[in-house]
């Protein structure tokens, strides 16, 4: 699914908000949890999952199209761990 897939399913199943205003809504929560990841906080969504970040240490790759070596910076990255619901109803048989 993707962004506009899920703004015009929300705005599907609530019909007393406009497309425009469940498409700002849905802005404002991705905002919200880039910003607060930014700050090095963590985002939990009870039944969902957490975002968090991780860093990632500074290495030497290789340039796929070269071979030649290449440094890659020290960075931060997203990282999304599930919660239990969602695993369970990952892995129902």
């Amino acid at each position: 699914m993707i962004r506009s897939e899920l703004v015009q399913n929300l705005a599907e199943k609530n019909g007393d908000l406009t497309y425009g205003e469940v498409e700002r809504i849905v802005d404002i929560f991705f905002q919200e949890i880039t910003t607060q990841l930014a700050r090095g906080g963590r985002v939990e969504l009870r039944g969902f999952g957490a975002f968090t970040t991780r860093a990632r240490n500074a290495r030497t790759g290789r340039n796929p199209r070269t071979g030649e070596a290449v440094s890659i910076d020290a960075k931060k990255v997203p990282f999304f761990k599930p919660g239990k619901e969602i695993r369970d109803r990952l892995n129902a048989k």
